[in-house]
């Protein structure tokens, strides 16, 4: 096979591993003749370090810029974390792959302090009252302060490598990070626990990746086929089904998490919180894999008639 792709990707440490990953599979897969170039491209939440995400639009923010040059053509494939997609993507744009899901839970590391007194497997409540927690996600910052009141949440921006140097330099006491990303940059040892789905829910298709092309661009389709798996593609389209349903993106404070059954049941979680903690909306769905789709829309719908809509509406008026 003699051809050349060029993946469009952001550059940063983890972004990197994902688009290496994929030429590498790639790679593996076609042999040596198939030619994988990396076209590095800063994104809008790549160039704005000094504000919370929430406060600079959270939709797209880190695919825009990407996206525009897949439409222009020049490039051909992108690889995201798909938990960065907004519920809609831009005209003409298709995710034609998902590869197998790494570990969607969210991960708490601690400080030398806390780690040193606390040690391996704690939760968010055994943080003492007025330890400072780093998160941009509205979502984890509901949810922790849910758990433990007492915590004094501070924003937290800057790639993997950046926060755990912040956590290391006593900026923070704990942070919270997805346990995917460190995972796959090799630093899986950083993290003290990894917190329960069921009860700290992931961001919609946290842990996945989305290969995105132009959807009439049939060679690509092909190329990547042989990557994706099923259980992933079942898993994000009930997820990406919720988040769509309720227009949100990864800033939103919204989670949804789906788990395949040994039944080969999908069972799907879904919450909407407000920032402060309080209302928190949450509702559970199960059904066959087949319907993961119209599940993700109807676990959505449920939130809404519970009350999330009012909960969406203000963070929406503060945007």
């Amino acid at each position: 096979m003699d051809t050349t792709i060029k993946i469009g990707t952001r550059g940063s440490e983890l972004a990197l591993w994902q688009a290496h990953h994929v030429r590498d599979e790639l790679r593996r897969h076609w042999g040596a003749r198939l030619v994988v170039e990396l076209v590095l491209i800063a994104t809008e939440g790549d160039r704005i370090l000094d504000r919370p995400l929430n406060q600079i639009g959270g939709k797209g923010l880190f695919v825009n810029a990407i996206e525009e040059q897949l439409v222009a053509g020049a490039v051909d494939l992108a690889v995201h974390s798909m938990k960065d997609l907004p519920g809609q993507l831009a005209p003409g744009l298709a995710v034609v792959c998902t590869p197998p899901r790494e570990d969607p839970r969210d991960a708490l590391v601690l400080g030398p302090g806390l780690r040193a007194t606390l040690g391996k497997g704690v939760t968010l409540a055994d943080l003492p009252p007025g330890a400072v927690l780093g998160t941009t996600s509205l979502r984890r910052t509901a949810l922790a302060r849910r758990q433990n009141p007492g915590l004094v949440v501070k924003s937290l921006r800057g790639n993997v490598p950046t926060r755990l140097r912040k956590l290391a330099a006593g900026e923070y006491d704990a942070i919270l990070l997805a346990a995917a990303g460190l995972v796959r940059l090799g630093l899986g040892d950083e993290i003290d626990a990894r917190l329960d789905p069921e009860s700290f829910c992931p961001a919609a298709c946290q842990g996945i990746l989305a290969l995105e092309c132009r959807g009439d661009d049939a060679n690509i389709r092909a190329l990547v086929a042989p990557l994706g798996d099923a259980d992933a593609w079942v898993m994000a389209s009930a997820e990406r089904a919720f988040l769509a349903r309720l227009d949100g993106g990864c800033q939103v404070p919204m989670g949804c998490h789906a788990s395949l059954q040994a039944d080969d049941r999908l069972h799907l979680r879904g919450v909407v919180a407000d920032p402060a903690g309080r209302p928190v909306f949450t509702a559970t769905r199960e059904g066959p894999r087949a319907e993961a789709a119209e599940l993700g829309r109807g676990l959505a719908e449920l939130l809404l008639q519970l009350g999330a809509d009012e909960v969406l509406a203000a963070h929406r008026t503060r945007e």
